[in-house]
């Protein structure tokens, strides 16, 4: 069997179902690239989730709550406890926006195009470790990204930065010009009252969304973008449209400090909301943004340490194309190197469970919040990533020993919950076929039973990579 089905539905995808070595086929990059060019898919799953707008009507109340609180309680542990009867009224909503996220993996018939909603959704990081994110954590990666995947970068971008959930938890609410003050301030607000320019958002998007560390801006440039976004803000409204994939988002021009800016030797004229929407533009258009862009596809997809003739091939299509999305896919996929070996890559925890479940469908109807609770223990609790920086695309995040015990643990546990219904040696080759080591196949045939042989596949070297 040639290696690239191999490569395709394991790296480029989400771990082999049943038959999709064969569905791959001879044109593997062909099954990959139809999926790479296919608007998003319509998942029942999603379906029943309501729109941020929702989440965003029961603020006012919850937050009102919460201000007449604090300003009850004193000092840090009555802190955490109101924050944590936020976390427990709308941790439901976040644990069935991570039930639906994980039935449509474990069984999409698109599984690179699944793949690259969640790179992306990492890229543009937002983490429910801010309370107040809560609500909206799901919501931001089914209306800001998943829409945007087959689209171009700079809308994207864009739908990310105005997105409730990005202004929150980059609190940009609190970033006003200087002067301004309140019509009125509710004593029971739990929002920290806006106190002058916020860099965080600005700072965020420079460094982790479009240029990169070193992309040639400067502090004096962050500041100037900090004072472009003052304005753009978010308030809890009533009867927004579905449609508006932004909802909740508003720019208030009171709290906008006007201006000529000069952000990376360009001069923005004051326009509104409209200053901030051309800087957005420009940054997804800036040659550092296409490079960091490229680097990064090229790490989780090719190798740790990017191949650079990978990247520069990357790049070059994000430049040409205005980023295209669908043609820098493209370019990745024409990448030499994405096809000389396979196991390149160590699994981060969730690719791990998902890869289970897809090998064994049986698995399909566990519990969310069993699974919720597992991903905890492997160290990536989902929606909760540790920075703005998003999850780790490396292996030594994920390759220490505790680590590396606790998905043995979840091998055995899997192999328990199927039984001996599954042939451990013919779904290793259905799932790894060439790529199946001697040893491994050796050891998964001298187990005393299936379900013997199962945890060992499961919890081998090949299935822990891709």
């Amino acid at each position: 069997m040639s290696l690239r089905p191999i490569i395709a539905v394991n790296r480029f995808g989400l771990g082999a179902a049943p038959g999709e070595l064969a569905a791959a086929g001879s044109d593997a990059r062909g099954w990959l690239s139809s999926q790479a060019g296919q608007p998003a898919l319509a998942y029942p799953q999603f379906e029943r989730l309501a729109h941020s707008s929702e989440a965003l009507k029961e603020y006012p109340r919850w937050i009102a709550k919460l201000g007449k609180a604090r300003a009850e309680m004193q000092g840090s542990e009555s802190q955490r406890g109101v924050e944590g009867t936020f976390r427990e009224h709308f941790g439901p909503i976040m644990l069935e926006e991570f039930g639906a996220r994980l039935a449509v993996a474990t069984a999409t018939p698109a599984p690179f195009h699944e793949r690259l909603v969640w790179f992306w959704s990492n890229h543009f990081t937002v983490s429910a470790e801010k309370a107040l994110i809560f609500g909206l954590v799901g919501c931001f990666e089914r209306e800001a990204i998943r829409p945007h995947v087959t689209g171009t970068f700079a809308d994207m971008l864009l739908a990310s930065s105005r997105h409730p959930a990005m202004i929150m938890y980059l609190d940009n609410h609190l970033s006003v010009r200087k002067g301004w003050q309140p019509r009125q301030v509710a004593r029971s607000s739990a929002f920290p009252p806006p106190g002058g320019l916020n860099e965080n958002l600005a700072r965020e998007i420079l460094e982790l969304h479009t240029l990169g560390v070193n992309g040639g801006y400067t502090q004096a440039d962050v500041t100037e973008f900090a004072r472009v976004l003052t304005g753009w803000t978010v308030r809890p409204i009533r009867n927004v449209p579905a449609a508006q994939g932004a909802a909740g988002f508003r720019f208030d021009p009171e709290r906008h400090e006007p201006g000529e800016r000069q952000l990376l030797g360009k001069t923005y004229v004051e326009d509104g909301v409209a200053q901030g929407e051309a800087v957005l533009r420009d940054l997804a258009a800036h040659p550092a943004t296409a490079r960091f862009v490229a680097t990064k596809l090229a790490r989780h997809f090719i190798a740790d340490e990017p191949p650079s003739a990978a990247v520069v091939r990357i790049e070059r299509a994000f430049r040409d194309s205005n980023g295209h999305l669908p043609t820098v896919y493209g370019a990745l996929l024409d990448c030499p190197e994405a096809w000389e070996r396979p196991l390149a890559k160590l699994k981060s925890p969730i690719e791990y469970v998902v890869s289970c479940m897809r090998a064994a469908p049986a698995l399909r109807a566990s519990k969310p919040q069993g699974l919720f609770f597992a991903l905890r223990g492997m160290g990536q609790r989902p929606f909760f990533a540790p920075s703005p920086q998003g999850w780790p695309d490396t292996a030594e995040p994920w390759s220490g020993a505790d680590a590396l015990w606790k998905r043995i643990e979840w091998a055995g546990v899997v192999a328990a919950r199927t039984g001996s219904g599954v042939d451990p040696l013919r779904l290793a080759g259905e799932s790894y076929g060439a790529a199946l080591g001697e040893d491994t196949r050796r050891a998964i045939e001298r187990a005393e039973s299936r379900q013997q042989g199962l945890a060992l596949w499961l919890a081998s070297p090949e299935f822990q990579r891709r």
